[in-house]
């Protein structure tokens, strides 16, 4: 007997069509939605996304729950806590965005670093005279120090060699790499680009503070593709306006879309994209797939592929 899926939003359609063949698919995309499923349907499996939330009251709404997936890496929008608790297996589809995302955080750096984006804009505006006071300058020869690295760390060290930049990094652990390790002090001070790759665990938030801000070079670069709790934001704020740093860009904020970082986003010396780096067709379609073989593995009694179950070490 097929068992019952309920979609929080949508998914690609060929990930799609691989859910339909294998079970049956409920769309839960607001709260009546949802109440009007579970009212009528045993669910044993949730699937979302980036926005909506599975939380613990959701889950006991589905007593027969068996699995919540991401089509994703992040899991801030899962209770994964309360799903381990009550022996729900959660899946997401760890490494998949760590190639769109590094190469979104080389053009950040690549915009920063060459002031690109205001040198279009003066173009636009018929301003080609503006060339004359362009002070842009070039990713090599540079150092990048890297904070946090993970999948997305080390892709983004590997693409950055290839610019001519001397790759630094600190990471809670130091690791077998060709790049040299460092307190994260020092790479704060030694970085003309700090790039941030870390996940935000418990204890992580406001990682770079007003201090760590004062460490950086003046003429320094702070990139964050991670999560956006993990800088200060008002000391940022701070920090750009007296050039305590030369500039910030980031896909990432601590409010989406901003309110409270407004400020920040309008910033001549912050360039700040939608949270969009992993919104290409490629890695979607990926995350997709990978996500919904993986949770059809599960509900049809065959082996998922071990990574993709976030909290495994619960089920020893």
């Amino acid at each position: 007997m097929k068992k019952n899926v309920m979609l929080l939003e949508t998914i690609a359609d060929e990930a799609l069509a691989v859910l339909k063949e294998h079970v049956h698919v409920f769309t839960g995309y607001d709260a009546a939605s949802q109440e009007s499923v579970l009212a009528s349907t045993e669910i044993h499996a949730v699937i979302t996304r980036g926005k909506m939330k599975v939380d613990d009251a959701l889950m006991a709404a589905c007593p027969q729950l068996e699995v919540v997936a991401r089509c994703g890496v992040g899991l801030d929008n899962v209770d994964v806590a309360a799903a381990s608790a009550r022996k729900i297996r959660v899946v997401n589809a760890p490494g998949s965005n760590a190639g769109t995302i590094a190469e979104h955080t080389l053009g950040l750096m690549l915009m920063g670093m060459r002031d690109l984006f205001a040198s279009i804009d003066h173009v636009k505006k018929e301003d080609w005279n503006w060339r004359n006071q362009y002070a842009g300058d070039e990713l090599g020869g540079k150092t990048l120090g890297i904070l946090g690295m993970g999948n997305i760390g080390k892709r983004v060290a590997r693409l950055a060699e290839a610019f001519g930049l001397n790759v630094v990094y600190w990471s809670r652990s130091e690791q077998e790499l060709p790049y040299k390790y460092l307190p994260m002090q020092e790479v704060l001070q030694r970085s003309d680009i700090v790039s941030l790759h870390l996940p935000l665990a418990k204890g992580m938030e406001n990682l770079i503070g007003k201090a760590e801000l004062a460490m950086m070079k003046p003429g320094s670069l702070l990139i964050n593709t991670a999560r956006g709790a993990l800088i200060d934001h008002a000391a940022l704020l701070d920090a750009l306006n007296e050039g305590t740093i030369a500039g910030f860009a980031a896909d990432v904020l601590p409010d989406e879309p901003p309110v409270q970082s407004l400020s920040l986003v309008q910033h001549p010396r912050a360039l700040v994209t939608p949270h969009s780096a992993s919104l290409t067709a490629t890695t979607y379609r990926k995350m997709c797939v990978y996500t919904i073989n993986n949770v059809v593995a599960l509900l049809t009694g065959r082996e998922p592929e071990q990574e993709s179950v976030f909290n495994r070490n619960s089920f020893v």
